[in-house]
């Protein structure tokens, strides 16, 4: 698989007084291969694919998303970070998913292995596979057998039990790979559309011990219950993966994804549940999946993955 890097610009503030720095001005290119603590820095890992959007009959273009979101991060105020490590992004521009999938765990394994904090922006939500076994890959090398909450915010469950994988089978691959290992499977859906998922699906997810909340009970009324509920979930677990696909907003917030919601869950909430994990001290890794720039309108989608990037970073 192909790693590249994106050439960061952005606004520089001649002139002006105080403290005008960007974050574009103190993004440092992160060598994978290299050993150097990290010491816990927040790492950027692109995940450029479509392939798994395309077997699952959506539509292409979030192979875009990674570097259109760093485009839209590198105006940010710093506010006082002193890096941000850029390792690149993880190409596959030939179809062959299961080799992008395993090059983006090795890089997620790394960079744990080194003390940082992955934050990666897909690609579809098949990057959740990558991503897991890059974490779980990792805790195996730490002979760490702490129990892992996997908490997606989403509007489908993608637990598609068809083969070949796609964007839907993510968590149903990590299913088995849990019961294999004879682990449990802790998995929160936050903003499931009923209107999106169809029954054998409720059912797959209830036959699994699945939790979820529907994008009806997601709402900014239901948010002192929503994060006093996944609060309490945390503190029962020692690690916090967490994925968020993009298309669990609002439509009209988040335009640029392959498959728009007409409900949604609204962005302070998705935003104060990232806050909540962040701040817990327990969030391994984290990703941004479905950005879709060819369905954006004015950036609008972009600024939003921005804003969430911003917020786990920090």
């Amino acid at each position: 698989m192909a790693v590249t890097h994106h050439p960061w610009q952005g606004r520089v503030d001649h002139g002006e007084q105080g403290d005008t720095t960007r974050l574009f001005r103190i993004v440092q290119a992160l060598d994978p291969s290299d050993a150097t603590p990290l010491g816990s820095a927040p790492v950027l890992l692109g995940f450029r694919c479509d392939a798994g959007v395309l077997r699952n009959q959506g539509r292409p273009g979030a192979a875009q998303g990674p570097d259109a979101i760093r485009q839209a991060l590198a105006n940010v105020p710093a506010h006082g970070l002193p890096v941000l490590h850029d390792a690149g992004n993880v190409d596959c521009d030939d179809g062959d998913l299961e080799s992008a999938q395993q090059a983006l765990a090795d890089t997620v394994r790394a960079v744990l292995a080194r003390g940082g904090v992955p934050l990666v922006l897909g690609g579809g939500h098949e990057v959740a596979w990558g991503t897991w076994q890059g974490l779980r890959a990792h805790l195996d090398a730490q002979d760490d057998g702490g129990r892992v909450l996997i908490v997606n915010i989403d509007a489908h469950f993608d637990l598609r039990t068809s083969r070949p994988a796609s964007s839907g089978t993510p968590f149903d691959q990590i299913a088995h790979a849990c019961a294999e290992r004879g682990q449990p499977f802790d998995y929160v859906c936050l903003g499931v559309s009923r209107l999106s998922n169809t029954p054998a699906l409720f059912r797959r997810a209830e036959a699994l011990g699945v939790c979820y909340v529907e994008d009806v009970d997601m709402q900014e009324r239901h948010l002192e219950a929503r994060l006093a509920e996944l609060a309490a979930r945390i503190d029962a677990a020692d690690h916090v993966y967490l994925t968020i696909d993009l298309d669990a907003l609002p439509g009209a917030v988040m335009p640029g994804v392959s498959a728009p919601a007409a409900y949604g869950v609204p962005l302070p909430v998705v935003e104060d549940v990232a806050r909540l994990i962040r701040r817990s001290g327990k969030l391994r890794v984290a990703d941004l999946a479905e950005y879709n720039p060819q369905y954006d309108r004015d950036h609008q989608g972009a600024r939003v993955a921005a804003r969430l990037a911003w917020r786990l970073l920090r």
